[in-house]
């Protein structure tokens, strides 16, 4: 997995982490970090997770479906 791919799981595992705690616990781990939802870091972070899941889905679309063999 090249870097950009890395960090882009990365910030997706941030997302959905954060959604996770919204979904359980009614917490915004991200707007807790960065001074609320709309605070400009914690939008820059929002808006990098987004960009970093359709990147991902970009990635492996074009990627070679591997076929398991047993």
């Amino acid at each position: 997995m090249k870097g950009f791919e890395w960090l882009a799981l990365v910030l997706v595992v941030v997302g959905a982490v954060n959604w996770g705690l919204v979904g359980i616990a009614q917490f915004d781990l991200v707007a807790a970090l960065f001074g609320g939802q709309a605070a400009p870091l914690a939008r820059i972070v929002y808006s990098l997770v987004g960009v970093a899941g359709v990147a991902l889905l970009a990635i492996r679309l074009r990627s070679p479906v591997m076929a398991h063999s047993h």
